[in-house]
């Protein structure tokens, strides 16, 4: 059995300690916090505001679409990045520009010129500078708190981004919109630079990097990374099945407006109610995830969630009563953010700190892979068999993931 085969094997993960919420933790976690509300209100606004441009579901699909494209063009160059550059600096310099940016688009649509052409720029612009930011942040993280600490970090990070963007920011982008359409955009812009002051005050030293042989690249770092991520079993396994679950996510995501307003009739409201409950539902994961993986391990935590969330796609995509999507979200939230905490520990746990944002990226380019495709095929599938279609194509892609997972946990 190879090191990856036992560690596969074994029954639970165990998390001994938390992180100190003193230092720099508690400024990153508020940096994190902050940023994913503003995001949550932009999100949230931009497939209404698409929605009021067009009526083509193919059209607004194409705005999510292109919010997962740079993923594939600059992800693993992002990765190959933070592991030469200085993580701390890197990451408060995208957020100063994505800051500008979306103020930009906020007076744009304040003067009345939003276009889909601008939503489309918009999210690619802004996914681009995050391939940067978010394996800078995945690096950063082990410097800051201890290794036995990892997996309540990821923790309390996922769970305070989602209490601030499912559960504040979302019920908050109706009635935003009642003052302004630019308003959710505006507000992003301001915490973009609250969080670049609060990552910028951070004071950590890096992991330790060996010296850089004579002629390396970047093409010859970001090969590093995919060797090391395919030589994992575990990672490997866990990204096969991660970019099945993001095509159909990106289906779903893409149409759920369409779903909700359209098929549900559920309106407005419905949408942000829907909203919400993911959000509800992934606190509630925060709090389970840590237990789930201590009595069961952190690749059968996975393999649990992903079986709940396909039940509860096919109940969003067979049942036409908006309580039972809302129902459905709270589960499909709860259950996410189990997979996306032991995933990202499992990373982080498993790969050498100097080549985390090489694996990272790989890992994140790779999982993502489908996503453009993913919202295309559900808008495509909405528009020709009806708006409940994409639930059901998210659930059949998330039971083929689950099914590919059952090799590690044999």
């Amino acid at each position: 059995m190879t090191t990856s085969e036992a560690a596969a094997a074994e029954p639970a993960a165990t998390d001994v300690r938390a992180p100190a919420w003193r230092g720099g933790f508690g400024r990153l976690w508020t940096a994190a916090v902050v940023s994913k509300f503003g995001d949550s209100l932009r999100m949230a606004a931009m497939p209404l505001l698409a929605a009021s441009l067009t009526s083509d579901p193919v059209l607004v699909a194409l705005v999510t679409a292109c919010g997962y494209l740079p993923w594939l063009l600059f992800g693993l160059l992002g990765g190959a990045v933070a592991d030469r550059v200085d993580q701390r600096r890197a990451m408060w310099a995208v957020d100063l520009v994505r800051a500008a940016l979306v103020a930009a688009f906020a007076v744009t649509v304040a003067l009345g010129h939003a276009s889909i052409a601008l939503l489309i720029a918009l999210a690619f612009a802004l996914t681009t500078l995050q391939t940067l930011f978010d394996n800078a942040a995945t690096a950063l993280l082990p410097s800051l708190v201890p290794k036995a600490a990892l997996g309540s970090a990821n923790a309390r990070l996922l769970t305070g981004q989602q209490i601030a963007g499912g559960f504040l920011a979302a019920p908050l982008v109706p009635v935003l919109l009642l003052a302004g359409a630019a308003v959710p955009y505006a507000a992003d812009a301001a915490t973009y630079v609250l969080g670049a002051v609060l990552i910028a005050s951070l004071r950590v030293t890096g992991p330790e990097r060996p010296p850089r042989p004579a002629g390396s690249t970047l093409r010859g770092d970001i090969a590093q990374g995919l060797r090391a991520l395919w030589r994992d079993r575990v990672l490997r396994g866990i990204c096969v099945a991660t970019t099945l679950c993001n095509i159909g996510m990106a289906a779903l995501i893409a149409t759920l407006v369409l779903h909700v307003t359209g098929w549900l009739d559920g309106g407005q409201g419905g949408y942000a109610a829907a909203l919400t409950a993911y959000g509800v539902g992934s606190v509630a994961g925060g709090l389970l995830a840590g237990r789930l993986s201590t009595r069961i391990g952190r690749v059968r935590s996975v393999f649990a969630a992903g079986a709940v969330q396909v039940g509860c796609l096919a109940a969003m995509g067979l049942v036409r009563e908006l309580w039972v999507t809302i129902v459905a979200m709270v589960l499909f939230g709860l259950m996410g953010l189990v997979w996306n905490t032991n995933q990202v520990t499992l990373m982080q746990e498993r790969s050498p700190e100097a080549m985390l944002g090489r694996i990272g990226s790989a890992f994140r380019t790779l999982a993502v892979a489908g996503a453009p495709l993913g919202a295309l095929l559900g808008g495509a599938a909405a528009a020709a068999w009806g708006l409940n279609t994409p639930a059901l194509l998210a659930a059949a892609l998330f039971a083929a993931a689950i099914a590919s997972l059952a090799a590690l946990i044999n």
